[in-house]
């Protein structure tokens, strides 16, 4: 970035209340390493900078952007001071690294988060797995599988988020928060401007959701899916018969171990060794950019093309794969 060029992350303060705001409108906010060093917050992923890095046999300069974005995902997970996300529109992948990890998550009738990854023939990462592992039943494996996008009422349902506030109302909350002494927090003030949302589709999902995606294995998830009556199960294989063999099976096994996991901190790690996995051994995450982002074509040559093609010990090789250099260091 030129000294010309504008700030992709804005800095203030009003009234003892710091704000970050994205500025980088044109690519939907998304994150490069410009915007998660020094300056901090920013929303969504760079992935065609990241497919570019690997296309050009340069995969360290992705392990330093990675190993920045985690720090910056830890920080906002441990920072001292209540962090207020208002995840209003499009929170995926990077940007659900930050305002999933906030102290308090707000959404809003235009919120769409979800972790896709698996469409690009990737995996969950920036502790994403953290939060898909503590979501109600199986629903983090099903999510974190198909990539599917949650609304308000399904990110609460799911731990993605804490309050729903309707998007009119953002500027009266961001003004309560700037001038309205509480010495409770800033929970309390969020909470006077919080409304119910409505029914989770998730929760009402439970019963063929929990059933498949409890299965051991993916291709037993496939199996369960296509045994349930629900149309939305049959839907559910059908989409994940198109999605990388290779991202679904490594990010059903994300899942259940971070689900045993201590600490964000913890999580981040394991991600971080599978993250760079894909990126220094895998063909499908460069493929899925090009077909998803670059030339659109939508169809994908993933390698291996099927489940049944995958080989036995893919998990046992992914989350064995020992990075040239440790993220914490």
């Amino acid at each position: 970035m030129t000294d010309s060029a504008p700030s992709r992350v804005l800095v203030g303060s009003d009234l003892g209340v710091g704000h970050l705001t994205l500025n980088r409108p044109e690519a939907l906010n998304a994150l490069d390493h410009d915007m998660v060093g020094e300056r901090g917050l920013c929303a969504g992923g760079d992935v065609r900078g990241l497919a570019q890095q690997i296309r050009s046999g340069d995969p360290e300069q992705a392990a330093i952007f990675f190993r920045a974005e985690y720090a910056m995902n830890a920080r906002i997970a441990e920072y001292a001071k209540p962090v207020v996300a208002l995840a209003d529109g499009v929170t995926m992948g990077g940007g659900v690294g930050l305002a999933g990890h906030a102290a308090i998550r707000v959404v809003t009738e235009r919120s769409k988060l979800a972790m896709p990854e698996t469409r690009i023939g990737f995996t969950p990462d920036v502790g994403g797995t953290w939060l898909l592992g503590r979501a109600p039943g199986r629903v983090g494996e099903y999510l974190g599988v198909t990539g599917m996008t949650m609304d308000a009422s399904d990110a609460i349902y799911a731990g993605f988020a804490d309050h729903f506030v309707p998007s009119d109302h953002l500027a009266s909350l961001v003004d309560a928060l700037q001038t309205r002494a509480d010495p409770t927090g800033p929970t309390e003030l969020v909470l006077l401007f919080d409304e119910t949302p409505e029914p989770s589709r998730l929760e009402a999902a439970r019963p063929w959701i929990d059933d498949a995606f409890s299965a051991p294995t993916l291709e037993q998830v496939v199996a369960r899916l296509h045994a349930r009556p629900e149309p939305e199960a049959a839907q559910t294989a059908e989409l994940m018969a198109g999605l990388s063999p290779t991202g679904m099976a490594v990010t059903l096994e994300s899942v259940r171990r971070a689900r045993e996991a201590a600490s964000v901190r913890d999580v981040l790690a394991q991600e971080y060794g599978v993250v760079m996995w894909f990126v220094t051994t895998q063909p499908d995450l460069p493929e899925g950019v090009r077909a998803q982002l670059i030339d659109k074509d939508r169809s994908p040559r993933w390698q291996p093309a099927s489940i049944a093609d995958l080989p036995d010990d893919l998990v046992e090789t992914a989350f064995g794969y020992t990075p040239q250099q440790a993220l914490w260091e």
